[in-house]
Parts: structure tokens; sequence; C-alpha cells
């Protein structure tokens, strides 16, 4: 049996122990804390000894849309919690989101930003009833992002420099605010792609007043193809993506690279829907586009 047989063995163990069955009732419990951390130190003591597996094998949902948690978990093993702070663009509510499992289970301190002023009450709420004798209250702000006041947004939040986490999903303008955020620097990037662009590099063009589902709900974002080209320009390199295929996770150059190597759009485009996903582009193939 290969070492990497058996890292997989150990790894599916795990996952079914009691400690880490996804099916919990309660994803606030003690054990999912645990479950977390000894997963945590086990990838750790694989890093060390060589035997890591695969970011596509390690997904998992607690509080993430898809199964984001456990990659960003394996990720941060990978390459250290380094300074435990996240933004969040588009969190609605900051309860099902990227940020979250990182925030209530590992202490983490951060920015929910979203225009919706429901899911921010509803978020302020939540935050304030599940505390943990460490944990920072993150900061809520509602606000609709644009480029134009996205620096000066998590300016007001006091957070500026390296941050461990960005994570973006606003409908619309999401490579255009990833491209004019400067005021931090993020160690990992989870960004939503527009797969139904195929393999094509174009973005629609930028509109502040842009609000989903705009002329077509087809018809924003950016392809796959034209947000790795703005990672690279910025430092950064693809290592995967939910199953799906539209949330793209990068890490900054130089870190974790060993284990984390970078990957092709191809290699995350492999799900059935992805292809499926193509065919809602010919109503908007002859809109306008921008080739980046």
């Amino acid at each position: 049996m290969g070492a990497h047989t058996k890292v997989m063995g150990w790894f599916k163990d795990i996952l079914k122990s009691r400690f880490y069955i996804l099916k919990v009732r309660n994803r606030f419990s003690a054990e999912v804390q645990i479950g977390q951390r000894q997963l945590f130190n086990q990838y750790q003591n694989w890093k060390e000894q060589g035997k890591l597996p695969k970011l596509v094998d390690t997904g998992f949902r607690v509080f993430s849309q898809y199964e984001e948690d456990g990659k960003l978990l394996f990720i941060f093993s990978v390459i250290g919690m380094r300074n435990k702070t996240f933004v969040e663009i588009g969190s609605d509510d900051g309860i099902n989101s990227n940020c979250a499992n990182l925030a209530l289970n590992f202490g983490y301190y951060g920015l929910f930003l979203d225009g919706n002023p429901r899911a921010i009450k509803r978020g302020r709420k939540f935050y304030a009833k599940y505390p943990h004798p460490w944990m920072y209250q993150p900061q809520f702000t509602c606000a609709k992002v644009t480029a134009e006041n996205i620096n000066q947004l998590v300016k007001e939040a006091n957070l500026e420099g390296d941050v461990d986490l960005l994570s973006i999903d606003i409908d619309g303008n999401d490579y255009w605010i990833w491209k004019a955020l400067e005021q931090v620097s993020p160690n990992v990037v989870i960004i939503e792609t527009h797969v139904e662009f195929g393999m094509r590099n174009i973005v629609v063009p930028y509109d502040p007043d842009y609000s989903y589902p705009g002329k077509h709900p087809v018809y924003h974002g950016a392809s796959p193809i034209a947000m790795v080209n703005l990672a690279k320009e910025k430092g950064y390199r693809l290592v995967g993506a939910n199953e799906l295929g539209f949330n793209f996770i990068f890490v900054k150059n130089g870190l974790g690279e060993d284990a984390l190597p970078e990957v092709s759009v191809e290699s995350v485009l492999q799900h059935p829907s992805v292809k499926e996903s193509w065919k809602r582009f010919e109503p908007i193939k002859d809109w306008e586009f921008i080739e980046p």
C-alpha cells in the first residue's frame, strides 16, 4: 500500500469518526470544533511527514455554502494561520459564509461587508448570541461596494496590510473590486468566477450601479481565465476551487508552494455542470466584453 493510499485511508477514518461526522445537528457543538482542531493538527503532522492529501480531497461544509470550509482549513494548516484576520465582501449575514467557520471555531476576526441591511442586522444578532470567550466580535458594514469605495470601507474597519483571507462574492463586480483593493494584502483569496463564460478571457465592463440580475442574470463578472490572469498580476496562483468550479481559491506566491502547487484552470472545471453552464452564454455572446 503506497503512502498516498495510507494517508487517504487515515483521512477517511477521521471524517467518519464521531468527532467529524458532517451531518451533525449542532454545528456549534464542541465536537465540531474539537474535530476540526484535531484535523488541523493531523494535517500539520502529515506535512512534516510529506504525506499530505490533495486539496481536492479535503472539502467539507460547516458554514460555507459548499465545501469551502474544509479546503480553507487545509490551506491554513499548510501555510499557517498567520494573523487570523479576514475580509468578506458579499457576506450576507456572515453565517453561511466562507469566513464564519474560521471566526467561530478558530478565533478569527474581521469584516463582514454586505449591502443588505436585513442580512447585516441578522448577522450582528447571531454573533452576539454565539460568542466564545476568546472571540473578538467581527465587524459588520452595510454598504454597496464599488471599486471607488472598497479601500475606504476596509480602512474604516481598521484593517490594513496582511490578512489571512479575502472572500469576494457579490454577483457582479467581483473582478473589479479585487483589482481595486489595495488596503489589505490577503494570503488567501476565494472569489467567484463566471464559469458560464468558458475558456474565454473576458470580463463584463465595470458598472458601479450594477445589481443582480441586471440586464441578464449571466451578464456579469469575469471568466475563469480572466480571474486567473488578474491573480497572477497581483502575485497569486490558482490552487483549487470548490467542486462546482466557480469559487476559485488563490494563494499568495511564496506561501506553501510545495504542498499547494499551482493548478490549471481546466483541472478545476471538471464537474459536469460546468460544460452544461456554457449553454447559458449563448444569449449574451455578442454583448460587450472586455479582454483584459
